[in-house]
């Protein structure tokens, strides 16, 4: 009997590490962690395998590679090849306006690109844009996303769109929402599809003389969404009752015969409801005619690449895309990140992973239709966590970070999906590869064309100073990122006092800390009198000092030295400002993606700090003449 039972956990384990998963890692100290079975036969079960039974045959399982197909090469354009190019980056949501509802929205975008091409940049970097759930705004998160097919209409600039007048939004609470220090997404929501469903009901009721805006045009775009909108857009109309009834926006709450797409009371519910989801629908159609809006005039304005979108690393567990097709994903699993010396519990972030087996199949790869989703705008695309390309770290519901383990996934599959959409989009991909890179990953993302993602404020240095010459030509670099302090909050370090008001470390850790950012600031200091950017003599600034403004035009300058192909400058940072966007891993205690610029999105051209540095970007990377553009196709 025993020997049974160990013949039977060998073919398991065997059948285990065919599907991809490891039953060891290394972390990031590089100390090989085993991977407990229990989370192993979770991982099995997850995959299809509920039986736990090694009868499938392993001779039908390929083993997965960590290979790029031989010609598989993601777009880039000429223009990166003959020049280096620069970009601002920023949260939409953020941008501040005379004129807005109280987020920034795809108007002031066309604004902001109009000033960005006028500086000298060549793109725009956003926030995912991704659906997130309109019956409860206040899941705010960009990297939280109900769907990533579909895009977020709290974005529509509602004072754009035909048929629009004053009198369908209340004045006195459009002002306060736009003067507000924070993003009031429930008053944004409420503000705004009020609004809109009055231009609904005149929609209907007209015949529309743009031809953009007409009803054939809407009967199209509905046809062409096929399915997954119309799950969507059922799953929004039916959230939207769950939460007026007190069982919230997310399907894992609500009745039992509505968790399921295909129930009776869930078809007879859509019957009902037609109007209700050929609103949502319109809502869609609207946010991408905006979009296409925004790339037109990017393109118009001398954008050389456009609009720089990122990409979530998934999707909540509770969202319209995993109530709509389950089997796309691997229930019962959360992507995160193992513990480490930065994060000693380690990561959940409370996504689910999309499942393996359809993404093998080229002709109905789910990955590219995702990925095509952002694309279809896109002149440059970010992967958030890049390396799921690869693997994925992944934690059974209702565990610790500790008992997670990590799944391969169908490397080559996947690239060439991403580099088929790439090049028929002609969109450029970078890949975010930092946190824990497997040996042979970022030589296979080269290989296919991905651009790296590099942090300066992340990177090595020693007596010598900073060795930013090493920073390899095919990626993008940048200062920091939203997960982290703006530049001046990092140089006072802002960022470790806040850390510690909250509870998340103690005062010697904080010490510490506070000890290594000043040889950090020392070392960038070093390195930027090294090459004449401040004077020679100039003292390190003490903890709580600001950063001196000859040190941050001297940064940039600095950042846009570096051989990468794309840098990109916070927008926070060109406003001098200090305060996080992102706290990970707190929720009420900081208010996360909804704190906004404090200047006005209009004199964003005539602020001091932004016209020094931008100015100084330009300066290191001009931009030549151009007869076209290289944005999305």
């Amino acid at each position: 009997m025993a020997n049974h039972q160990d013949e039977n956990k060998i073919a398991i384990d065997r059948l285990g590490a065919k599907l991809g998963i490891q039953a060891t890692y290394e972390d990031l100290q590089g100390v090989v962690q085993e991977v407990p079975r229990s989370t192993r036969l979770r991982l099995l079960q997850a995959l299809g395998f509920h039986d736990q039974s090694p009868s499938a045959s392993l001779e039908d399982r390929q083993t997965p590679r960590l290979e790029v197909p031989e010609g598989t090469k993601c777009y880039l354009p000429d223009l990166l090849q003959e020049e280096r190019v620069w970009g601002i980056s920023l949260q939409l949501y953020e941008l501040r306006s005379s004129r807005n509802h109280g987020i920034g929205d795809f108007e002031d975008l066309k604004n902001l690109c109009r000033i960005a091409a006028d500086t000298g940049a060549d793109f725009i970097g956003l926030n995912p844009l991704h659906a997130l759930f309109l019956s409860d705004p206040a899941r705010c998160s960009p990297y939280s996303p109900s769907n990533r097919l579909f895009f977020n209409p709290l974005y529509l600039a509602v004072d754009s769109l035909p048929g629009f007048s004053q009198d369908m939004i209340d004045q006195k609470m459009a002002a306060r929402l736009r003067y507000s220090e924070t993003v009031d997404y429930v008053g944004v929501a409420d503000l705004k599809l009020a609004a809109l469903r009055t231009l609904w009901r005149r929609w209907k009721g007209s015949d529309p003389q743009d031809p953009r805006f007409s009803r054939i045009a809407f009967s199209d775009f509905k046809i062409a969404g096929g399915n997954d909108l119309y799950g969507h857009c059922l799953f929004e109309t039916i959230s939207s009752q769950m939460t007026e009834k007190g069982y919230g926006s997310g399907w894992l709450g609500w009745p039992q015969p509505f968790r399921d797409y295909q129930s009776r009371e869930v078809q007879e519910f859509a019957t009902a409801h037609k109007e209700e989801i050929d609103f949502h629908a319109w809502l869609q159609w609207l946010t991408t005619l905006q979009i296409e809006d925004v790339v037109s005039f990017a393109s118009a304005v001398g954008l050389g690449i456009g609009l720089y979108f990122d990409f979530a690393v998934g999707e909540v567990p509770d969202g319209s895309s995993t109530w709509s097709r389950s089997d796309l994903v691997l229930r019962g699993m959360h992507i995160g990140a193992p513990p480490d010396a930065f994060s000693a519990a380690g990561q959940d972030w409370g996504l689910v992973p999309l499942s393996p087996a359809p993404l093998i199949d080229q002709s109905t790869s789910h990955y590219k239709k995702l990925v095509g989703a952002s694309m279809s705008f896109a002149g440059a695309l970010r992967l958030d966590h890049a390396m799921s390309l690869w693997q994925l770290f992944l934690i059974p519901e209702g565990d610790t970070p500790g008992a997670g383990g990590y799944l391969r996934y169908p490397f080559p599959e996947m690239i060439r999906s991403l580099a088929e959409i790439s090049k028929a989009q002609r969109t450029i991909i970078v890949g975010e590869d930092l946190g824990n890179v497997p040996d042979g990953f970022r030589p296979a993302m080269e290989k296919a064309g991905i651009l790296g993602y590099r942090v300066i404020y992340f990177e090595d240095y020693d007596e010598q100073g900073f060795n930013l010459e090493a920073i390899p030509y095919h990626s993008l670099a940048c200062l920091s990122t939203h997960d982290l302090s703006p530049l001046a909050g990092w140089w006072s370090t802002d960022d470790i006092s806040l850390e510690e008001r909250l509870g998340r470390i103690d005062h010697q850790l904080a010490l510490q800390l506070r000890s290594e950012r000043q040889k950090r600031k020392g070392a960038l200091l070093q390195e930027l009198s090294r090459i004449g950017l401040v004077p020679i003599d100039l003292a390190i600034s003490n903890d709580g000092e600001a950063i001196p403004p000859d040190v941050a035009v001297g940064l940039h300058r600095l950042l846009a030295r570096v051989p990468s192909m794309l840098v990109t400058a916070r927008l926070s940072d060109l406003l001098g400002e200090s305060v996080a966007t992102n706290i990970p891993g707190t929720s009420s205690e900081y208010p996360n993606w909804q704190l906004k610029l404090k200047v006005l999105l209009e004199d964003l051209p005539i602020h001091p700090v932004f016209k020094a540095v931008s100015a100084a970007l330009s300066e290191e990377r001009p931009k030549p003449a151009r007869g076209t553009t290289a944005g999305a196709g």
